[in-house]
């Protein structure tokens, strides 16, 4: 595998396809439009996607059209959020306009 290059065989014209019906319903004006909001990489904004990338997209992106809830938080996380001190939080929280209030 080349430096930042598919993982795998390329994705089919029928995946790329679906791929920009699904950007288009969800607001986007193709792969380079939808590169920061989805976190894709350089090599997926020019529209090349390993198959096993495609599918995952499509999977993620047609969740989304069905209002399906986002995916939990990982666990990894949830760790960082138990090491930062009561304190911080509250502060971060209320720095964004939450009303904090001990238990």
């Amino acid at each position: 595998m080349a430096f930042n290059g598919p993982a795998g065989p390329p994705a089919t014209a029928r995946q790329v396809a679906r791929l920009l019906e699904l950007l288009a319903a969800a607001g986007h004006d193709g792969f380079r439009d939808a590169r920061g909001p989805l976190g894709l990489t350089q090599r997926q904004a020019g529209g090349k996607f390993s198959r096993d990338e495609a599918d995952a997209l499509i999977s993620r992106l047609e969740a989304e059209l069905e209002g399906a809830p986002p995916p939990p938080p990982t666990v990894a996380a949830d760790r960082r959020l138990q090491s930062i001190p009561d304190e911080a939080l509250a502060a971060e929280l209320q720095r964004r306009g939450w009303v904090v209030v001990q238990p």
